[in-house]
């Protein structure tokens, strides 16, 4: 049975990884909070450079993270993400954009694809939802950012519609991870989300829950990508979720919502 495991990494990092892409040897992880050397409030393994820590600290943490799975922290591809629906094609000539420095991450952009081999994708999170995909015919690989806004506009669906028109991938034989993020017990939005969702996916009342507080309702950000993927041909057998929510486990994730902003970010990075 596929599922996603947690593993002690070299370095001293705890990391999780998803068994149907171990055994495909795509070298991915997903990093957890400790074993970094940030100090509070971003301790200690942040890996993001937008938050307010310290730069020096955040590379240090890449560089101990990227060690543990084998991936060369200098290689890696960031993205300034902002919500968006925005995808980039990443080509060799990006290799190591925003490793070192914010400003020189790919702007404007919550998801990226290659098809080029040794080329780190890595996107940033605290709750929101991290998907990474694995074509394993055309081999090319994406990473997707998806908070409720990307999730809503179907960033995930779209990232692999965009890997289908540049790399020729099938949605049907893509194997997808969805990542530890806030989950349905602890993702509360209001009016503003639900009508949107309802704008964009059928059935959307089976993706929400009543709420305790009036005008208040859990939302599944994780069916929601699911359902979306599966509405392009992605096998539900194909996808796995790990259904591990960072702000009931805020101990070893960092959450943006049970920590009110003042936190660090997990990093999910997958290379060919």
């Amino acid at each position: 049975m596929e599922r996603f495991i947690l593993n002690y990494g070299t370095s001293g990092q705890w990391y999780g990884t998803f068994t149907h892409f171990s055994a495909l040897a795509i070298k991915h992880g997903i990093s957890s909070r400790f074993g970094g050397v940030s100090k509070p409030p971003f301790h200690s393994l942040n890996v993001a450079l937008h938050t307010g820590d310290c730069d020096e600290s955040v590379i240090i943490n890449r560089q101990l993270f990227c060690q543990g799975i084998g991936i060369n922290s200098e290689h890696i591809v960031t993205a300034q993400q902002l919500h968006t629906d925005h995808i980039a094609v990443v080509t060799k000539e990006a290799k190591g954009r925003g490793a070192g420095s914010y400003e020189d991450a790919i702007p404007n952009t919550d998801a990226l694809i290659t098809n080029v081999p040794g080329i780190p994708l890595m996107l940033f999170f605290a709750d929101c939802v991290p998907v990474l995909i694995v074509d394993p015919l055309q081999r090319a690989i994406g990473a997707v950012h998806a908070g409720w806004r990307g999730t809503v506009e179907k960033i995930a669906q779209k990232t692999i519609l965009s890997m289908q028109s540049n790399f020729g991938t099938k949605p049907e034989n893509c194997l997808v991870g969805i990542a530890p993020s806030i989950g349905p017990c602890c993702y509360v939005v209001d009016e503003i989300v639900i009508n949107k969702l309802k704008k964009q996916f059928n059935n959307w009342e089976e993706l929400i829950k009543e709420a305790n507080e009036k005008g208040k309702w859990y939302f599944d950000l994780w069916k929601a990508n699911v359902r979306q993927l599966e509405e392009i041909g992605v096998k539900g057998s194909n996808v796995v979720t790990s259904e591990v929510c960072t702000a009931c486990n805020h101990e070893l994730f960092f959450s943006y919502r049970k920590e009110n902003g003042a936190t660090g970010r997990i990093g999910a990075v997958i290379v060919l």
